[in-house]
């Protein structure tokens, strides 16, 4: 039997780049998606065709009942899930905190956070070796933002994501000794949609001459990182991060 993955936000960008690769590598996959059908179902399908086994999922990682729905349906069609990428994520336009609402702070820590968290402890009550599980590996992305804070951008995005690496570290110190390994990947400034989002879609072109690599980094790039930490040759690692960022 194949490993089992479900990459959450799959259906562009770092996402379905991860699943694309990862099938490659023998991984059966579920591309989760919450809006984008036609693009997770045209990925599904270039797997299938390729050889390989995947399903598109739609499911809101920000709604618990979405989340225990998608951990069963890859249950019943693919089987039980020996690997998480906590992809899925937010951002939105490019302001200052003294512009932000409310509103805004609870959907970006609802998608990034909370759907982290439940999408997380779906896996775990899996693949802990207490719930009766067989191990397996989570890898869960944050961003570079953490750490750099997004001033004048997305500042309450930058704290989502340090929100996640909290949990990444905790949660990889919770269950290390039930065969789970939880590590997580910091992108920096990487070529996808997301931008668009945030309201500057050409935002990787003004910032790459200002990164130490003078250029954008490929989805692909991440995903590189990604299978890595899923992998046995990252045996030994666990609540530890990789930069993917360039050198900034």
């Amino acid at each position: 039997m194949s490993d089992v993955l479900i990459v959450t936000g799959g259906s562009r960008g770092i996402g379905a780049a991860t699943a694309r690769l990862a099938a490659e590598r023998g991984y059966a996959v579920c591309v989760n998606y919450r809006a984008q059908r036609e693009a997770a179902e045209r990925l599904a399908a270039e797997i299938g065709a390729a050889g390989g086994r995947a399903i598109a999922v739609g499911a809101d990682v920000a709604s618990e009942a979405d989340v225990v729905r998608l951990f069963a349906e890859v249950d019943a069609a693919l089987g039980a899930v020996t690997a998480l990428v906590n992809n899925a994520g937010i951002l939105e336009r490019q302001t200052r905190v003294d512009a932000i609402d409310a509103a805004r702070i609870d959907r970006v820590f609802a998608t990034n956070v909370r759907g982290a968290f439940l999408c997380a402890r779906e896996a775990v009550r899996r693949m802990s070796t207490a719930h009766g599980g067989a191990g397996g590996a989570i890898v869960n992305v944050s961003s570079r933002a953490a750490q750099l804070g997004a001033p004048g951008e997305y500042v309450d995005y930058a704290a989502s994501k340090a929100a996640v690496e909290a949990m990444t570290v905790g949660l990889a110190r919770e269950v290390a000794a039930e065969g789970i390994r939880v590590n997580g990947v910091r992108p920096g400034i990487i070529y996808t949609e997301i931008h668009g989002d945030g309201g500057e879609p050409g935002r990787v072109d003004r910032l790459a001459p200002t990164l130490p690599m003078k250029r954008g980094g490929e989805a692909v790039e991440v995903a590189r990182a990604i299978l890595w930490l899923l992998s046995e040759e990252a045996s030994y690692s666990t609540g530890s991060f990789i930069d993917v960022s360039g050198g900034r």
